[in-house]
């Protein structure tokens, strides 16, 4: 048997592609700062660019629309007394972006009307520099990072190298909440509803914060890797995802659950190379793509999110290097042509190159999957309303078919997403002595006789279960003293649910052929990220009993159907029970034992082609059955003529 199954996924083909020559914004001077920040930002009608300039810090904003070679001289945003270490714009008014500086100020900056890049000058031809609407000050070292409230307008987050995490309203010029942290902290990112924020620092902890109450909700070692890390929280779920480097320098990707995060990652880390640029993460919440820029390299690698887990899509792959990288909104991209990210990458600090990524669609109508409502820009709550205490769900959201139309936008307000109801734990628990109790076996039934193929546990905690199997008494116990399993039952008695909220490929079956000819399961043919051996946390290794847990439960409830008597299932069968020794072994031998969704596919599968050998043998078996009646016949008619 050949040919190979493909994880089924809408996003499985997108790819990227950079903006032609003269689309570009030449003779750009990037600032030579080795600060570790993405260096441009975007709003999607301006890119804000740390500046290489003298006479102390400034950053330039070039309108999107202004490309082709920049002028040698430039209006600026002057006002710091140091280099400008980030930038960030304000999602409710395009025309606000705030700085932060190594002077230990906060810049606020409302870009003039009518501004442009290269006639922004005075009645004599000067270029007229712009100053700054207020400067807030409270941090006793450089500011290093500063970032927007996603829900509420005017109030803007600050990290610096005192140590703390300070929440200004940017309307009163007021430091509300001050964060402490034990070092400096590398990166932050707030949830989707605005409530907490993700920190992560260089003590190597990832904390999730409660803002408004200042405490800390969860707390956890993140990457063992010296090199500074990443965090960005993954849309409107309590998901993070982290990027940083193992103790060997191994770039990698953690995926955690952001109010567990003393549990450790969600089943180890996943190893992505060996290069020593950061990488900066960037997530697409309406279409679940996380997307990965490495500093130093020109390639940029996107994976989709699903049931906790990445899988690769594919990687944009380019010879020119990029040390800052900058997002567009969603609302910002070309619904026409079936543009998912809109971005800009600089070039050897001379020159930005914009950069989309589409869907490749044929048709020219809506795409409504891959455009849910995204966020708009509209403010949900103003800053008076959220530091006294008002929650929301999410930001507003705008309505993408408008966009695609030309017509008045419409918005709505977020909603969570919906939790699956889990059942009673005695229900759970009763559910899971069934479930353990019953063999692990894949079967062929024939007419008499029955083959059952057992899998061996590769791990010692799968082994604890089957010895539990043996032992009913012990099972309740069993399950009581370690919840990882009563999170899996919960998940897996709820399964349909789960996927109808987070399954983006719900429309498509399983696993796509790609070959007309009958094939087994393979592994590790969907590019699935490799699971890194190095640099994994201590309790990593409790992660692992959920994992492997979930696979034999799966495994166990999931029974190949009897098809057809023939000689031919007897030959199937040695085949079914090789590659489920072979699934079984990879999958629990592997940093990341499969998902309950991918075994159960990858069984679907393995019943799909043995179907189709069963049919294809009992149809040749018809054919030699009328070509033996058909000799018969003419042996007769034979015989009778004599």
């Amino acid at each position: 048997m050949s040919g190979k199954f493909v994880r089924a996924s809408k996003y499985r083909h997108v790819f990227g592609q950079p903006a032609k020559k003269e689309l570009q914004y030449e003779n750009v001077k990037v600032t030579n700062n080795a600060w570790d920040s993405n260096i441009i930002k975007t709003n999607g009608k301006f890119i804000s660019v740390t500046w290489n300039a003298s006479g102390g810090g400034a950053f330039a904003v070039i309108p999107v629309e202004e490309v082709g070679k920049s002028p040698d001289q430039v209006p600026l945003f002057r006002g710091h007394t140091a280099q400008v270490l980030d930038t960030d714009f304000d999602p409710f008014n395009d025309h606000r972006v705030a700085s932060g500086s190594d002077d230990c100020k906060i810049g606020i900056w409302d870009i003039p009307e009518g501004y442009s890049f290269r006639n922004h000058i005075d009645e004599n031809g000067d270029v007229i520099d712009i100053q700054p609407t207020k400067m807030l000050t409270g941090h006793s070292r450089k500011v290093g990072h500063v970032l927007f409230h996603p829900v509420s307008q005017n109030v803007l987050a600050s990290s610096s190298l005192d140590y703390t995490v300070r929440i200004w309203n940017v309307e009163t010029g007021e430091n509300l909440i001050t964060l402490k942290h034990p070092d400096m902290v590398t990166s932050m990112s707030f949830s989707y509803d605005g409530n907490h924020l993700a920190t992560v620092a260089r003590d190597k902890k990832l904390r999730v914060w409660d803002i408004r109450n200042n405490k800390i909700v969860s707390e956890g070692l993140a990457h063992a890797g010296a090199k500074n890390q990443r965090v960005v929280w993954l849309g409107n779920s309590d998901r993070l995802a982290t990027t940083g480097f193992s103790k060997l320098s191994d770039r990698q990707i953690g995926i955690w659950d952001a109010f567990n995060l003393e549990k450790g990652d969600l089943g180890g880390f996943y190893t992505v190379d060996q290069s020593s640029g950061i990488l900066m993460p960037f997530y697409d919440p309406d279409n679940k793509i996380l997307y990965l820029a490495g500093k130093g390299d020109g390639n940029i690698r996107y994976y989709e999110f699903q049931n906790d887990e990445l899988f690769e899509l594919s990687e944009y792959q380019s010879t020119e290097p990029q040390r800052g990288f900058a997002v567009a909104p969603k609302r910002m991209v070309n619904v026409r042509d079936n543009e998912v990210l809109r971005c800009f990458k600089t070039v050897v600090d001379q020159y930005i190159e914009p950069l989309s990524f589409y869907v490749p669609r044929r048709s020219e109508e809506f795409q409504e999957d891959i455009y849910p409502a995204a966020p708009s820009d509209k403010p949900a709550l103003t800053a008076e309303e959220w530091f006294s205490g008002k929650s929301v769900d999410g930001p507003i959201l705008v309505d993408m078919k408008n966009i695609y139309e030309g017509s008045e936008p419409t918005f709505k307000e977020s909603k969570k997403e919906n939790k699956p109801v889990s059942s009673t734990p005695l229900k759970e628990e009763k559910k899971a002595q069934e479930q353990i109790e019953k063999p692990v076996e894949r079967s062929v039934e024939k007419p008499d006789e029955k083959s059952t193929v057992t899998e061996k546990e590769a791990t010692n905690e799968q082994r604890n279960v089957s010895t539990a199997s043996q032992k009913p008494s012990s099972i309740n116990t069993s399950l009581k003293s370690d919840d990882s399993v009563d999170k899996l039952l919960k998940k897996a008695s709820t399964f349909d649910k789960a996927n109808d909220a987070e399954d983006p490929s719900k429309e498509t079956s399983g696993w796509d052929e790609e070959d007309e000819k009958p094939a087994p399961v393979e592994i590790n043919k969907t590019k699935e990220l490799s699971k890194g051996t190095n640099g994994t946390k201590e309790n990593s290794a409790a992660q692992s009993p959920q994992k492997s847990t979930g696979s034999s439960i799966s495994t166990a409830t999931s029974t190949v159907p009897s098809t057809a008597p023939s000689t031919a299932t007897e030959q199937a069968v040695p085949a079914a029970k090789t590659e489920a020794a072979v699934t079984t072994a990879a999958a629990s031998s592997s940093g990341k034992s499969l998902g309950l969704k991918q075994s159960v596919e990858k069984l679907s599968g393995l019943v799909v082609t043995l179907e189709e050998i069963v049919e294809k043998l009992v149809h040749s078996n018809l054919e030699k059955d009328e070509r033996l009646q058909r000799l018969e016949l003419k042996i007769e008619e034979l015989a009778g003529r004599n």
